[in-house]
């Protein structure tokens, strides 16, 4: 349940705390997404694949769970 604020610094909160995780979670997925193809740009790692493979998924996991809370906007508690 989704409770709207009436007062402006809650609303300036909600959109500042929403930026932030669309910000975050874009930045996440954009290091997941290097992470996948560094090979393909002439980098390597001393990490196994599976290990790099493993971050990239929870990379993209948190990355779309933070582009998440930031749409649902569900900061406050009842």
């Amino acid at each position: 349940m989704n409770i709207e604020p009436t007062d402006r610094k809650a609303k300036n909160y909600i959109l500042r705390r929403s930026i932030l995780d669309y910000g975050m979670g874009a930045i996440i997925i954009g290091f997941g997404a290097f992470f996948a193809f560094a090979e393909r740009f002439g980098i390597s790692f001393t990490i196994t694949p599976a290990f790099r493979y493993a971050f990239v998924a929870l990379c993209v996991i948190y990355g779309a769970f933070r582009m998440y809370r930031g749409y649902k906007k569900n900061y406050f508690s009842e």
